[in-house]
């Protein structure tokens, strides 16, 4: 992965219209391509949208196990669409690939994926891994979530400082407030970063500040939570709205996307905050000075909810074992070596550069959070992992609905529509709640 890989387009085009097509020719239970248990002397292709681990490590895991590993590294949209397709035509594409959280309700109602707990402990997992509720559909596990991410609020502290303010904002009101003063002090002419671009970082822009707001999405139904103006939602899309008509937002950012804003407008210290920003950044992107001018000036701050600090929304990506893998069981002993606590600590630079694997920041395991807190390998590790236990909670609590692709699209068009003008607040809320109800029934 890249510490930008959640920069997303919702890929439609093929897997909305397998949704209906395929489900009824989809069965429960364990049957699939009749893949083999054999574990050892075999070669497993791994698909994933990242670079892979350091190829010692990959031959460390071959000497151990006897299972050759040939690993495909697609960017995320292609990689959506080759699971799609091979899962529809029945077709071998991997013996592992990715589950994004976003995908778990559709793959878990197409059944594309043998259920994890029959190859490995989830319970056991559940304790260790704060976000595996993310990846359950219909009573399974679909995938192993084998990084942590999650939304964060990050704030550039020394424009805050220049703006003479001391104290570090708790709640919506004062964050709001603290922005205003740094554009009136003329410290930033355009103190904040919400990506625009009709495109899937909007859309997890919103339900952030939706939870900050203190509210939730969709409810266990699939119905709205956010069609009147007194709710959460409603108010996040307001504020996000005003924010940019109020010159608090540069306009540019009509068509920015997240990781751009991240990289040429946060790194450069144009802005002095990202109310949704990736967790992990701060370490991988801000105190990197190849590619930021604000190196020890960005931190993370409790994301400021109605009355004190809300909740970080999950994003992670899970790995998975196809139901035409031709080695499953191999697989799923990959899966367990790949997303074991010491090995994720590893990636993310525990134990030296040369065990770590490209763009890799954040352990999915608290495990391995904890060791590279300890050893001080983290940039705010300690606050990072506090908010992974406590405060990371999945965007649907239920899992995201089968039809989330087509959500998502009404959510991003219809916001940057009313960030444009070109739509009310109230008509884009209206959109949004309309594709809902829809889908949903």
């Amino acid at each position: 992965m890249t510490a930008f890989r959640y920069s997303r387009t919702v890929y439609l085009a093929g897997a909305l219209v397998l949704v209906g097509a395929v489900a009824t020719g989809c069965g429960g239970g364990k049957s699939g391509s009749g893949g083999s248990d054999k574990t050892t002397g075999v070669t497993i292709t791994v698909a994933l949208a990242t670079e892979p681990p350091p190829q010692a490590s990959i031959d460390a895991f071959t000497k151990s196990t006897g299972i050759t590993v040939k690993w495909t590294n697609t960017d995320w949209d292609s990689l959506q669409t080759k699971i799609a397709a091979a899962a529809t035509a029945k077709t071998y594409f991997a013996d592992a690939t990715d589950v994004d959280w976003s995908r778990v309700g559709q793959l878990g109602k197409l059944n594309w994926f043998y259920p994890m707990e029959n190859y490995l402990d989830t319970k056991a997992l559940a304790a260790e891994m704060p976000q595996l509720t993310s990846f359950s559909s219909n009573g399974h596990v679909v995938g192993i979530p084998y990084d942590a991410s999650f939304l964060v609020t990050t704030v550039n502290k020394k424009l805050f400082t220049k703006a003479g303010i001391s104290t570090m904002p708790t709640t919506i009101d004062e964050y709001t407030a603290d922005l205003k003063q740094i554009k009136s002090k003329n410290v930033a002419q355009y103190p904040l970063n919400i990506p625009f671009a009709a495109a899937e970082g909007l859309s997890t822009y919103w339900y952030q500040t939706t939870a900050a707001f203190g509210g939730t999405i969709l409810d266990g139904s699939g119905k709205p939570q956010f069609a009147t103006p007194d709710s959460p939602g409603y108010r996040a899309a307001q504020w996000m709205v005003d924010a940019i008509k109020q010159g608090l937002v540069p306009p540019g950012n009509i068509n920015v996307a997240d990781s751009q804003g991240q990289q040429t407008l946060m790194a450069k210290g144009v802005v002095a905050s990202t109310f949704a920003d990736y967790s992990g950044n701060v370490g991988s992107l801000y105190s990197v000075p190849a590619s930021s001018t604000v190196v020890d000036q960005v931190a993370y701050l409790s994301t400021p909810g109605v009355g004190g600090a809300g909740p970080n929304m999950s994003n992670p990506d899970g790995i998975g074992i196809p139901r035409q893998a031709k080695y499953p069981a191999a697989a799923a002993k990959f899966i367990d070596w790949f997303t074991n606590a010491q090995n994720q600590a590893d990636f993310a630079g525990a134990s030296g550069p040369d065990k770590v694997m490209p763009g890799y920041f954040l352990p999915s395991r608290l495990a391995g959070m904890t060791e590279l807190t300890e050893k001080g390998k983290l940039i705010g590790g300690q606050q990072l992992a506090d908010l992974l236990k406590n405060s990371a909670k999945p965007v649907f609590p239920q899992g995201a609905p089968s039809w989330y692709p087509e959500f998502s699209k009404s959510v991003y068009t219809s916001l940057h529509a009313a960030a444009t003008g070109s739509m009310s607040v109230d008509d884009a809320i209206k959109a949004m709640a309309g594709t809902a109800n829809k889908l949903s029934s």
